[in-house]
Formats: C-alpha cells, sequence, structure tokens
C-alpha cells in the first residue's frame, strides 16, 4: 500500500453547491424483526434493494450494518424525508433496524466483516479493534469555500462535547450495562485517528497536517482520519462523526438541526480559539461517561456547568439561523430529547433486573411502523 497524502491532488468542491446544504448519514444495525437479533445480512438486504428515488444504501464495515446516505438536501426536514424513505426500503426487505451506538445484546464475534477491499484493509489495520460493530450519525454542511470551512470547523470543535453527550445513545454492549452513556464512543477510542483534531490556523494548515498524518499512518487518503470532526474536501462539507446513532429519526432530526444551525453560526463568528486538545478529549470522555447528566467545561471560561444549562443556552444561539434554516422546530425538540435523559436514559428506562427483551422491541425498526 503506497499512500498519497498530498490533498493538492484532491478534488476540493467547497462552493460548488448551495452553502449550507447538508447531508446526513445513518448507520444502521440489522436484526431479525421478532426478536432483535444481530444479522449478517448486508449483502442480501443490498441485493434485495428496491429502485431509490433519491439517496443511497451503502454496505458498513461488518456484515449486520447498513449506512443510509442521503443526497444534497436544503433543509432538515428534507433530509429526514429521505431517510424515512431509505427505512422504508431497507425494511421492506424483511430485515428490522435499530438505531443505536452498539447493539445492545451482540456479543462480540457475532458480526461478519463485509467482504470489500476498504475494509479488508480497515480490518487489517485495526484488528481486534474493530470486533464489536458501532453506529453512528453523520452530518455533513455544505461550505462555499476552504477558508470558512476552516472557520466553521475550528468553533464547531468547542461544540462537540455537549451534542456528543446529549447524542449518547449506547448505554449497553455486550448484553449488559456498561456504566456508560456512550459505549460506542469508549469502543472507538481503540481506532487510531478518531478524536478532534486540534485547530487549525487556515485551510494551508490543514493541508499539510493532514497530508503529513496520511504518510505516518501509512494510509491511503484523508478518509482513513476517522477524526469526530473534519473538512470534507471531497465533498466540500465540514463534518461531524462525532455522534451515536439515534432511535428515530425524531431525535436524529432534533441533532441534525443543532449541527446544521451551530455550523452556519460559527462559519459567521469571528474566529476564536478553542479548546486545547486535551481538555476536548476529556470533555468528550465526560460526555461518553454521563450523557445528558455530565458536568462540562464551558468553552468561555473553562468552568463545569451541567450539560443541560449549556445545551439551553446553545440552543439560544443557535436560535437564529435554525430560523433563517427552517428547522427551528427540531432544534427546540433536542431539549426535549436531554429532559428524556437522552438516548441513554430512554434505554435504560426499558431495561429491568437486566431483562433485555423490553428495550429490543422498544428499539425495532418493522416495515408498516411509524418513521419515528
Amino acid at each position: 500500500m503506497t499512500p498519497d497524502p498530498n490533498l493538492d491532488d484532491e478534488p476540493q468542491r467547497f462552493g460548488e453547491g448551495e452553502p449550507f446544504s447538508l447531508g446526513v448519514e445513518e448507520e444502521l444495525f440489522l436484526v431479525d424483526f421478532r426478536s432483535g437479533r444481530q444479522l449478517n445480512a448486508g449483502a442480501s438486504v443490498l441485493e434485495d434493494l428496491g429502485a431509490l428515488d433519491r439517496g443511497q444504501v451503502e454496505a458498513e464495515v461488518h456484515a449486520c450494518q447498513v449506512e443510509l446516505i442521503t443526497d444534497v438536501c436544503s433543509t432538515v426536514a428534507e433530509a429526514i424525508a429521505v431517510l424515512g424513505r431509505l427505512h422504508e426500503a431497507v425494511l421492506a426487505t424483511g430485515v428490522g433496524l435499530i438505531g443505536s451506538g452498539t447493539h445492545p445484546t451482540a456479543q462480540e464475534g457475532d458480526a461478519n466483516f463485509t467482504d470489500k477491499e476498504r475494509y479488508k484493509l480497515i480490518h487489517d489495520l485495526l484488528g481486534d479493534a474493530i470486533a464489536t460493530p458501532v453506529s453512528a450519525l453523520h452530518i455533513h454542511v455544505g461550505m462555499p469555500d476552504a477558508q470558512t470551512a476552516i472557520r466553521a470547523f475550528n468553533g464547531l470543535r468547542r461544540h462537540l462535547p455537549l451534542l456528543e453527550a446529549v447524542a449518547a445513545n449506547s448505554p449497553f454492549r455486550h448484553g449488559r450495562d456498561t456504566g456508560l452513556a456512550s459505549a460506542r464512543e469508549i469502543t472507538l477510542r481503540a481506532w487510531p485517528r478518531s478524536d478532534a483534531p486540534r485547530a487549525m490556523e487556515d485551510f494551508e494548515d490543514f493541508c499539510r497536517s493532514t497530508s503529513r498524518l496520511t504518510e505516518v499512518a501509512e494510509v491511503p487518503d484523508y478518509t482513513f482520519h476517522w477524526w469526530k470532526l473534519r473538512p470534507h474536501p471531497r465533498l466540500g462539507t465540514v463534518e461531524i462523526r462525532a455522534l451515536d446513532a439515534q432511535a428515530s429519526l425524531e431525535q436524529t432530526a432534533a441533532l441534525v438541526a443543532a449541527v446544521h444551525s451551530l455550523a452556519r453560526h460559527e462559519a459567521s463568528a469571528a474566529a476564536r480559539e478553542g479548546p486545547p486538545a486535551e481538555i476536548l478529549d476529556e470533555a468528550s470522555f465526560r460526555a461518553a461517561r454521563a450523557g445528558v447528566d455530565a458536568t462540562l467545561p464551558d468553552a468561555a471560561d473553562g468552568r463545569l456547568r451541567p450539560a443541560r444549562d449549556l445545551l439551553a443556552e446553545t440552543i439560544e444561539l443557535a436560535r437564529p439561523h435554525a430560523r433563517d434554516l427552517g428547522c427551528e422546530a427540531e432544534l427546540d425538540a433536542l431539549g426535549v430529547l436531554a429532559e428524556q435523559g437522552g438516548g441513554a436514559g430512554l434505554q435504560r428506562a426499558c431495561v429491568r433486573d437486566g431483562v433485555m427483551a423490553p428495550l429490543l422491541e422498544k428499539l425495532i425498526q418493522r416495515a408498516g411502523d411509524e418513521a419515528t
């Protein structure tokens, strides 16, 4: 394998589309629609899919997952509608779906790897670090130019731990309560290049840093940098990758609205120094451990404050942009999710005395169910 680390050779599509367009990717578990048992059915699902009018369904590293990918959308509502149709298309093949950062009951070794060159390479690179599948929600926001992308990227770093706390939706792994709100985040920490990178001085700094890391890691290109947040020149976006997959499209919509609005805010805000990498990493761990019950460092002064208080302030910060983008109602739903305990709290409320069947029943999406 000979990496080509030079980002100058990459297509850079910033500004090719409408600024602040939106794309969403959901990684979901394939399960038996009666029991919730994890199924290594990715290949058969893709083979049985009917024609899709919008978006696409792709294989994932593990055969028990698929990735649902919207096309370029203008609004949160449009993106969620596309995802809803993709859900319906997958469910029509006869499987169920579960939206959770980890499958609650599947055991290590249950998941097969997808027979694809890229995924074989990832398996070779990471070994047992990817034995347990994890499912994330990825959100892309289109950027008008490269320098705006860097400004939005730098600004969004400060919001990452709070977004991770509200999105935490994987308290169970291998059939037991992990004591964490996001076992996905802790599992993913075994992967290299899966943290939040430092702030970048400008796009040239990003290109130099990324090219050097690609070379040292001996990977083909920057898409093997599994950072929580990254500029994505190939797509012309800034991408947040740090969030657990959600149990419902309503919850997904709330998080997409927050990221969409905050990205627009940070793209137009004055450049500011975000948290240093070590503080950001610690804050992400605190978010993964306690979810919406975490205390997190305030980006303004570093004081530890309740995540719910920070969320209320962040929603108000994002509100003018959400109003302009047409997603104010979805943004307000983020506060409702937090008051419910986030996905982790909702999952734990289903389990009594270690009995997991009610949780699986709650999480399973079946053909004919309401999309949300």
